[in-house]
């Protein structure tokens, strides 16, 4: 049905006002008697439960950063067979994002480009509503800096988000690959990034509940750099790495150059996303086996997030897939890997 009806529809309205329209519809549709319960029940039957970074995660299928990023719908969501939801990137500061229209969608390559520029209600908003929360789903801390923060102040925008919701979240990524807030992927570079996850993992050290830490990285890195990222994140102590964020190559796209170029910069997800992403978790695997991974890019389906935990991915995550396939996405991938694993 949301196929044939529902995705039609909403795919004539601009992605990012769709966006707020779809989950506002489906948070006054889970007030509604009977709804919140049954599809608890149905959540309940997907439970695989898997132990990742020390934490016990119900199934292996989450929804990455970017599409809840101020925690506004996290209750909803977990109706939806989510074992984990990612939150963010959040920053100190709220901060609007890059200038509208941000987010571009690429039927023909099953995709979207956004630069949506880590738009977002700050810190404290998020807190506010996280202590609000009533579901136990897993939730993850995605934390960036604000733009006009300089790099070699970055860490302080870290640490300041990650103490803000220290208590309210299970484990934290740091956003160091957006493509569209300038310069943050220099942080990538060794010596910036390990300050940045040594001294955040030495402060999750000192809490007497610590908070696993991932690193969250760009497809685009070549090999070399990759494997620098890996030492790094080693050496750090920290738990894993989420691969991959949003790449800038453009390449393999179906859609027209013509169409492409006038929608102009930002980060393409979706199926481009996917061989790139399966390579880089085969890598990180092969490099150190005993780091957690959470796989992203390009997953629609039970086969594509087999493929990513045959990589060697410990967990999957969604967000394109979302978008294209519809709200059963979880449900469906996790009925399949109840069987497979």
């Amino acid at each position: 049905m949301y196929k044939r009806f529902i995705k039609p529809l909403f795919f004539k309205v601009n992605p990012e006002s769709a966006h707020y329209l779809a989950m506002d519809l489906w948070k006054i549709a889970t007030r509604i008697p009977g709804v919140a319960s049954y599809y608890k029940r149905k959540t309940f039957g997907i439970n695989q439960p898997i132990q990742v970074a020390g934490i016990t995660f119900p199934n292996r299928i989450g929804l990455a950063a970017g599409f809840d990023k101020n925690g506004r719908w996290i209750d909803e969501l977990s109706l939806l067979g989510f074992g984990h939801v990612e939150v963010g990137t959040i920053t100190p500061l709220p901060q609007p994002g890059n200038d509208k229209p941000r987010l571009f969608r690429l039927p023909k390559d099953l995709a979207l480009i956004n630069r949506m520029g880590f738009n977002n209600e700050g810190v404290q908003a998020l807190s506010s509503r996280l202590s609000k929360r009533r579901s136990r789903v897993i939730i993850g801390g995605n934390i960036g800096k604000n733009k006009w923060t300089e790099n070699e102040k970055a860490f302080e925008d870290y640490l300041i988000c990650f103490e803000a919701i220290h208590d309210q979240v299970d484990y934290f990524v740091v956003n160091v690959s957006s493509p569209n807030t300038p310069n943050l992927r220099a942080l990538q570079e060794k010596e910036p990034l390990l300050h940045i996850l040594t001294q955040l993992q030495n402060h999750a050290l000192q809490k007497n509940n610590a908070k696993p830490i991932f690193l969250k990285i760009a497809p685009d890195l070549t090999n070399e750099s990759l494997n620098d990222v890996i030492d790094v994140v080693s050496q750090s102590g920290v738990a894993g790495i989420i691969a991959c964020n949003t790449t800038i190559d453009r390449s393999h796209l179906s859609t027209s150059a013509e169409i492409v170029q006038n929608i102009g910069a930002g980060g393409v997800s979706g199926k481009p996303a996917q061989t790139r992403a399966l390579e880089v978790i085969a890598t990180i695997r092969q490099k150190n086996p005993s780091l957690a991974i959470i796989g992203v890019g390009g997953i629609f389906n039970a086969d594509d997030a087999i493929r990513a935990i045959e990589a060697g991915a410990d967990l999957v995550q969604v967000y394109t897939g979302f978008i294209y396939e519809g709200p059963s996405i979880a449900f469906k991938i996790g009925q399949s890997l109840k069987k497979k694993f």
